[in-house]
């Protein structure tokens, strides 16, 4: 199913076709597709086979640059026909667990001579404070692995070798007109500091918000973006009303009418849920996606998608295309 947005009083065009097109062709039958982004991993800590956890690849300019590496985002790459050792950088919203559990994988895979493999130069990672030691500990904890490989498969250690920049607020990455923004959001008082990331190329702009409250630094990045791709959280009010972990879940994520304020304040051309944290529990059925769409029909009647792993998104000139 192919779908087209743009911003001309807001329309949306659907055409159905009979099979999904393969990634040639739909370069072919897009034009130039040269700002792509896919959400590799729409999921939660959650470990589910529909949703793997969060990860989306953004490729624009030539540059193949990917925001967080839950689980299973290895596979999803493959999947998505994207080598391991193809990707020049690698962005953390925060260091949560099912942003950072892709990692190893991610990093010793991608620098096996494998063909979905084989990095030549360092693993470059983007993060947050404390990212560094993280990628430290994590080189001692594989340190047998490593040295083993070096050992006996001859592997070259620079293409092993973690390159961590830490950043705060501002432009973290600007290369050959790609420039990627992170802005600080709120995913709650003790979750610091935690980022989304504004991603600008040849006068597009992709927002992705990381794990956020409703938040206002969000907006002001967010505004009139072509693209932003926005994560959510819901539970039945029955079962908030009596179970404290959920009340602490969704107190760190943003609700559907919230998510929904946001949409409506941000005029994105078009906004796309990912990152679903639909909490429930034995007597509790869990909010279902539709469910999420007609809450945030509430407070926003403009374009929007439901995120699957694998969906594309074509950024282009005259709109957004979807592939789902």
């Amino acid at each position: 199913m192919i779908l087209h947005f743009r911003k001309a009083g807001l329309w949306a065009a659907l055409t159905a076709v009979l099979c999904l097109p393969s990634a040639h062709a739909w370069s072919q039958a897009t034009g130039a597709d040269d700002f792509r982004v896919t959400l590799l991993g729409t999921g939660s800590p959650f470990p589910g086979i529909k949703r793997f956890g969060p990860s989306v690849l953004v490729k624009a300019g030539g540059k193949t640059l990917l925001f967080d590496a839950g689980r299973g985002a290895a596979q999803r790459l493959v999947q998505a026909g994207v080598r391991l050792g193809a990707i020049d950088a690698l962005f953390l919203t925060h260091l949560h667990s099912d942003h950072t559990v892709g990692i190893p994988d991610l990093w010793l895979t991608g620098w096996l001579p494998l063909p979905v493999a084989s990095r030549k130069g360092p693993f470059r990672v983007y993060g947050p404070a404390g990212t560094k030691a993280m990628m430290e500990y994590l080189e001692k904890a594989y340190d047998w692995d490593i040295e083993t490989r070096i050992d006996d498969q001859h592997l070259d250690r620079a293409d092993v070798a973690p390159e961590v920049t830490e950043f705060g607020e501002g432009v973290v990455y600007d290369h050959d007109g790609v420039k990627v923004t992170a802005f600080e959001v709120n995913h709650g008082d003790a979750v610091k500091p935690a980022f989304g990331f504004r991603i600008d190329y040849g006068g597009r702009s992709a927002v992705l918000s990381g794990d956020t409250r409703f938040n206002e630094n969000l907006i002001r990045h967010a505004t009139g973006v072509d693209l932003l791709v926005h994560q959510v959280a819901a539970a039945q009010d029955a079962l908030l009303k009596q179970s404290k972990p959920v009340q602490i879940i969704l107190a760190h994520h943003t609700k559907p009418e919230e998510a929904g304020v946001v949409f409506s304040r941000a005029k994105p051309k078009l906004a796309v849920f990912y990152h679903f944290s639909l909490q429930g529990a034995p007597g509790f059925p869990a909010p279902t996606e539709k469910d999420v769409v007609e809450m945030t029909r509430k407070t926003y009647s403009g374009p929007l998608v439901v995120g699957e792993d694998l969906m594309a998104f074509a950024i282009r000139k005259d709109g957004v295309t979807v592939v789902q």
